[in-house]
């Protein structure tokens, strides 16, 4: 189910501009950054209520515009595209020569490479192929001060310098803009099978997954959903039969459709009630954090998705001492990423010295960075 498209006019009552080149991004940034006027980077504005609400909102900088796959080196396996390109469109040019970018974000079809690098959604695919962290070896920011900067590079064994890309993975656009990263990539599977377990409570859930990642199996993606299990293999026809044999000794095992990858999706209708929210908590500890949601997704990894009616704050500090962690996604009038623990005062100094004077995205981030 696609997500409606966000007004970035109600949201922020803010001028939208959209540069097309990073030379323009950076004047952008320069005249905001001298003149103490906020900028809140986009892209497909499908995320743009994810964290706080900025604390000042001057300008929209929409990326749309900077939307090119500049380079792909298929021999290497590497690509390069700018950010306003969105996931859907830069699969499609890597399939035509047998490639693709391991990830399945929330809603390809507008969701930007720059959005989901800021707000770090790789998918169920992470278990597979490694988060956006993993795969991406090199970016280009354009910081509050107009400065371009890159780091990393073009080939997958770069790991010199200060390693940028991961920095600015997940930093919802609070240190710089990005404007083109690189990718490694991987060869389009020969075939793909998805399974899926039924079963018939959280324990016997946290059962499957821990004996399907115990065992000598090799599933591209795994997540379990109210009721079932659903497991992707890929590979050549005699690999996925004998991971779907073994498969079969977990449970009750059915012919799934590939539409269940989507399921994360169906928890934003926007008839729905309650809040929808991002969690982490361990593979051994599954039962425990799904216990409190009627609906649900939750990755191999640890990542989960879920729809909450119920007091919130509670939630959070019960999944906290767990170990875990519990992020409000949308509008909301409590704080949406809950304790940053002891990470803050580093993360503050990094805001320092890449944004002294909170022009990006202000407030937006953890501990209202």
């Amino acid at each position: 189910m696609s997500r409606e498209i966000l007004s970035t006019e109600e949201l922020f009552g803010a001028t939208v501009v959209e540069p097309a080149d990073e030379n323009e991004t950076a004047a952008i940034l320069r005249g905001a950054n001298e003149t103490g006027r906020a900028v809140i980077p986009c892209g497909g504005r499908t995320k743009l209520d994810w964290g706080n609400p900025p604390a000042k909102a001057d300008v929209v900088m929409s990326m749309r515009r900077q939307n090119r796959v500049i380079e792909h080196a298929w021999a290497d396996l590497t690509v390069t595209v700018e950010a306003g390109c969105t996931v859907a469109e830069l699969q499609r040019t890597l399939a035509e020569h047998g490639q693709r970018l391991g990830i399945d974000p929330l809603w390809p079809q507008r969701a930007t490479i720059g959005g989901i690098l800021a707000t770090n959604d790789s998918g169920a695919l992470r278990l597979g192929y490694g988060s956006l962290r993993d795969l991406i070896i090199g970016v280009t920011l354009v910081l509050a001060d107009g400065t371009i900067a890159s780091s990393g590079g073009k080939v997958v064994k770069n790991v010199a310098g200060y390693d940028l890309p991961k920095l600015a993975t997940g930093s919802l656009g609070t240190l710089g803009v990005i404007t083109r990263a690189v990718f490694r990539l991987h060869p389009l599977p020969r075939n793909t099978r998805t399974l899926t377990i039924a079963v018939a409570d959280a324990a016997e859930m946290q059962r499957v997954v821990l004996a399907v990642l115990g065992a000598q199996l090799a599933p591209a993606a795994m997540q379990a959903r109210t009721g079932s299990v659903d497991i992707l293999l890929e590979g050549t026809l005699d690999g996925i039969a004998s991971q779907e044999s073994a498969i079969r000794e977990f449970g009750d095992v059915r012919e799934g459709s590939p539409a269940v990858w989507n399921a994360r999706e169906e928890l934003w209708p926007s008839s729905g009630a309650g809040t929808i929210v991002k969690f982490t908590t361990l593979p051994s500890r599954f039962s425990r954090a799904v216990a409190s949601f009627s609906r649900f997704v939750v990755q191999a990894t640890g990542v989960g998705f879920a729809r909450f009616e119920g007091d919130i704050l509670k939630l959070r500090a019960a999944m906290e001492q767990d170990g875990g962690s519990l992020v409000i996604l949308g509008k909301t009038n409590l704080d949406a990423w809950g304790s940053p623990g002891d990470t803050l005062p580093l993360m503050r100094a990094v805001k320092d010295q890449f944004d002294p004077k909170r022009t990006l995205n202000p407030g937006r981030f953890v501990g209202g960075i």
